[in-house]
C-alpha cells in the first residue's frame, strides 16, 4: 500500500532530493552506495524499474496516483508518494516540465568495460563529452541505431544526471555502458590498450584530410568496431587521433565544416551498425 503523504511545507528535508540537492550531492562520491538519482516522466521511470533500479520515492501530482502513474506507483510498492496540486508542485523549478512525475532511485554498482563490451561488436566511446544534453542525446542515437555499449573516458559528464536521462528518453537503462577508467591518466592509452585486447578496431570521428568517408566498406567489415566522438568544440585530441586505427569523416556540403556531437553520433551509427 503505498505511503501518500501531502506536501505542506517545500522546506521539508524529505523533498531535498528533489528541490535542493546537487547533482555531485546525489551522487555521493564520497558513499557511491547510496548515490540516487532522479527520473522524470512515466516511460522514463518504466525503463529505470525495467532495468532493476531500486525506487525510494515519488514526487506527483495528487491526480497522477490514480491516473497516468497508475502502473508506477503499484511497482514501487510501498514507498513514500510526496503529492500536491500543480499550482503547489510548480514552486519547484522545472517541475511543468517533468510531466508531473518524479521518482528518486538508487544507484547500481557500475559495470566494468570489459562486462558491457562482452558479446558486443559496435560500440561508441565519448571523450569528455561534458554537456548533459549531448550526452542524452548520443544514448538516444546509440540505442535506436544498433550501438551494443557506450564508453566514457573519466571526464565526461554522468549519464545519470537528470537532464542526461531526460534527454535519453530512459535509454541510459537500456544501453550498457562504462567508464574507461577514474583518472584522466586512463585516457587515451590505457583505454586504447583495454580496447586493442578487446578485439576492437578503433575509429576517430575527425575532419582530417587523410581520413576515410564513413560509409567506406573498410569500416563496415570490421568484425569490431569502437565509434570515438569528441567533446562539444574542440572535438579528438590529437594523441586520440593518433592512436586509433582509422580517422573517419562524415561529408559536408553547402559550406558546413561540422556537426553538433549528438547529430555526428547518430550519423556514424547509423552507418556504421551496418554489416
Amino acid at each position: 500500500m503505498p505511503k501518500v503523504i501531502e506536501i505542506a511545507d517545500f522546506a521539508a528535508p524529505e523533498l531535498d532530493i528533489y528541490a535542493r540537492l546537487t547533482e555531485g550531492q546525489l551522487k555521493n562520491r564520497a558513499e557511491p552506495s547510496r548515490g540516487l538519482f532522479i527520473a522524470e516522466s512515466p516511460n522514463v521511470i518504466h525503463r529505470a524499474l525495467d532495468a532493476g533500479y531500486v525506487p525510494v520515492s515519488l514526487l506527483m501530482e495528487r491526480k497522477h496516483i490514480d491516473g497516468q502513474a497508475r502502473e508506477i506507483v503499484a511497482r514501487c510498492g510501498d514507498i513514500p508518494i510526496y503529492t500536491s496540486e500543480l499550482e503547489v508542485l510548480k514552486e519547484l523549478t522545472g517541475f511543468p516540465l517533468t510531466r508531473g512525475v518524479l521518482c528518486a532511485m538508487r544507484r547500481r554498482p557500475q559495470p566494468t568495460m570489459e562486462q558491457v563490451c562482452a558479446g558486443a561488436s559496435r560500440i561508441a566511446v565519448l571523450e569528455d563529452v561534458m554537456n548533459p544534453t549531448n550526452l542524452g542525446a548520443i544514448f538516444r542515437s546509440a540505442a535506436a541505431l544498433g550501438m551494443d555499449a557506450v564508453l566514457l573516458t573519466p571526464a565526461s559528464s554522468d549519464p545519470l544526471y537528470r537532464r542526461a536521462v531526460r534527454v535519453s528518453m530512459g535509454t541510459v537503462f537500456q544501453v550498457p555502458w562504462a567508464h574507461i577508467g577514474t583518472e584522466l591518466s586512463d585516457w587515451p592509452g590505457p583505454g586504447m590498450e583495454k580496447l586493442r585486447a578487446l578485439g576492437f578496431k578503433t575509429a576517430a570521428m575527425a575532419l582530417r584530410e587523410d581520413s576515410l568517408s564513413v560509409d567506406d566498406p573498410r569500416l563496415m567489415a570490421e568484425e569490431k568496431l569502437a565509434i570515438v566522438l569528441g567533446t562539444e568544440g574542440d572535438g579528438l585530441a590529437d594523441d586520440t587521433i593518433a592512436a586509433c586505427d582509422y580517422t573517419v569523416r562524415i561529408p559536408m556540403s553547402h559550406g558546413v565544416d561540422s556537426l553538433n556531437v549528438a547529430a555526428a553520433s547518430a550519423v556514424a551509427f547509423w552507418q556504421l551498425a551496418k554489416r
